[in-house]
């Protein structure tokens, strides 16, 4: 390193072959210290076109995630399961001298505490993200502003369960790399529609199962609601495309409400950032 020298340093994994160090970054954390390196090669990616079996997901904090094909994920309480241990250390640091050894010390556990709800939240995440792209190739999730969520009286919970972590960043990711289609949906109305007739059910938020008058059709709200998203982006995806998509059901509902220019801008994105 300029103006360091050579620093010994654990690889978690090989560096791939072909492929040039750009940048080093050295990154201090309460656990220690990171070299996080920036690797480039000329390869090309193709792109993934909607495939396979589909499935719509639902995000919330009663379950994390509800899938169209009925699977329901509990929400792992991370933060509440170390808030007891935070709480006694944040106690104990209201009485450390100020500029103390001791202070320093209660500080970085404290801070090794919250890296643990962090590296936990994430390694559970990916694999939930493995696991859905284990269970099919195209993927349609709500485009939500978790930022609006994270200001209301559930706050906590919603920065606890980290909703806009997994669907911005891992699942994006993870399909990126599985080959798996992953495309956002308008989330208008998504939890008061009927998956089964397109009929519109005003129901509110205390109510968790989903009762058509139409059809009669009853089942579990989250669900019912990740059937209408993966509806949403059949329909949009086949009115984008232009094409028949073999293997897709696609519910005449959902085709007359399909907003096609709001396809076409996630349909130019690549999967990273869609």
């Amino acid at each position: 390193m300029p103006k360091i020298g050579w620093v010994p340093i654990t690889l978690h994994r090989p560096i791939p072959d072909d492929f040039d160090i750009k940048t080093v970054r050295v990154v201090r954390k309460h656990s220690g210290w990171y070299v996080v390196l920036c690797i480039q090669a000329d390869v090309s990616i193709p792109e993934v076109p909607p495939h396979g079996h589909s499935i719509g997901i639902d995000v919330g904090l009663e379950y994390f995630l509800s899938t169209s094909d009925g699977e329901q994920i509990a929400r792992p309480r991370f933060f509440n399961k170390l808030h007891r241990k935070l709480e006694l250390l944040q106690r104990c640091l209201k009485r450390k001298q100020k500029r103390s050894n001791q202070r320093a010390k209660l500080i970085q556990r404290i801070g090794r505490v919250h890296e643990q709800i962090a590296a936990s939240r994430l390694d559970w995440q990916f694999k939930l993200a493995h696991h859905l792209c284990d269970q099919a190739q195209t993927i349609f999730a709500e485009d939500l502003d978790f930022r609006i969520m994270a200001k209301g009286m559930l706050g906590k919970h919603t920065l606890d369960a980290g909703l806009g972590q997994f669907l911005n960043v891992v699942l994006p990711w993870v399909c990126f790399k599985r080959g798996v289609y992953y495309v956002k949906v308008d989330p208008n109305g998504t939890s008061q529609e009927c998956p089964d007739c397109g009929a519109r059910v005003k129901k509110d938020l205390s109510v968790r199962i989903h009762e058509c008058h139409e059809c009669g059709s009853v089942k579990p709200r989250d669900v019912a609601s990740g059937q209408v998203i993966n509806a949403r982006g059949l329909s949009g995806v086949q009115i984008a495309s232009g094409r028949d998509l073999s293997g897709f059901q696609v519910t005449d509902a959902r085709q007359d409400r399909t907003k096609l220019e709001y396809f076409k801008s996630n349909l130019e994105k690549p999967a990273l950032y869609a």
